[in-house]
């Protein structure tokens, strides 16, 4: 009997804001890289993770959850990223709520899956915290709305699943070579999961107090000549003087918050000891400016 051949491929993980699927994309490389948070649009850019095993390679692409504002460029932004995902994929993971109700919103992204020749996993998420006797009337209810060529049940926090969802996307990977080494996990610099980790704890620790609309820029990012430790200049951007206060905090006791938080997860990354200095600068409608949000890094050509 001859060995199974390689295989190697790309699976789009899309759904709605808030759904899980950075969660989801963290626990199926076995990693974190994509930032998480209860804000609508945490994930900006496509990223790319590389989970390698004994059958192949899985390339995955997280996209912004497919969003229906777009009332600025940013928003437009992340809109095309999610939609131009579904055509580079040879699998689609999509991602739903344990809910057997099926909303516009839902529709709009089914509709859109449909138009593309592109099998579809459906993945329903959080299956912890439903009855097993719950998922049939889910199953049902997107069955209906969809010929899917698998269902999976997960909990993308917990990981339960995990290992039946990766058998399932090799069935539809091409047979191939690997695109990546087995040690990559990210085809995303070191300089732009830093600055993800400073947005994440910033939505984190400021919950409701300040709007999505704030970027982390590497304005500095420097070894040492012994190597002993990273010197790393951030600035916070936001849009007002009001949020610049929020985010400094009394005293600077918000901002020293946000960087002890992110400072432990950064020196795990470059595994050395870093010395993070975070700025807060006030850039008022960057989210409407092109050359902002390409200085910021949401550039269609990257």
């Amino acid at each position: 009997m001859s060995a199974e051949k390689n295989r190697a491929g790309f699976a789009a993980i899309i759904g709605r804001p808030n759904v899980g699927k950075s969660t989801l994309m963290n626990q199926l490389i076995g990693q974190k890289i994509a930032i998480t948070s209860h804000r609508p649009q945490t994930t900006r850019n496509q990223i790319r993770t590389v989970y390698t095993g004994e059958k192949g390679q899985i390339v995955f692409l997280d996209t912004p959850g497919m969003i229906r504002d777009t009332r600025n460029k940013l928003g437009e932004y992340m809109k095309k990223v999610s939609t131009g995902t579904l055509s580079d994929a040879d699998v689609i993971l999509y991602l739903v709520e344990p809910s057997a109700f099926i909303g516009e919103g839902e529709k709009e992204l089914i509709a859109m899956m449909k138009s593309v020749d592109t099998p579809v996993i459906l993945v329903i998420n959080k299956e912890d915290k439903i009855e097993k006797t719950a998922l049939l009337p889910i199953i049902d209810a997107y069955r209906k709305e969809m010929d899917f060529a698998e269902i999976v049940p997960v909990s993308a926090l917990k990981g339960i699943g995990i290992n039946d969802l990766t058998d399932c996307i090799f069935k539809y990977l091409p047979e191939g070579e690997n695109f990546y080494d087995e040690d990559t996990v990210t085809d995303q610099p070191v300089r732009a999961i830093t600055a993800e980790i400073i947005r994440e704890k910033a939505l984190q620790l400021l919950k409701d107090e300040v709007p999505h609309g704030i970027a982390v820029v590497i304005e500095q990012m420097k070894e040492r000549p012994d190597g002993m430790l990273t010197d790393i200049n951030a600035a916070i951007i936001c849009e007002k003087d009001s949020h610049k206060g929020i985010i400094i905090g009394k005293g600077g006791s918000m901002l020293k918050k946000i960087g002890s938080a992110a400072r432990y997860e950064i020196e795990e990354l470059v595994e050395g000891h870093v010395n993070l200095k975070l700025f807060v600068k006030v850039r008022r409608d960057w989210r409407d400016s092109d050359l902002m949000l390409k200085n910021f890094g949401y550039n269609d050509k990257t």
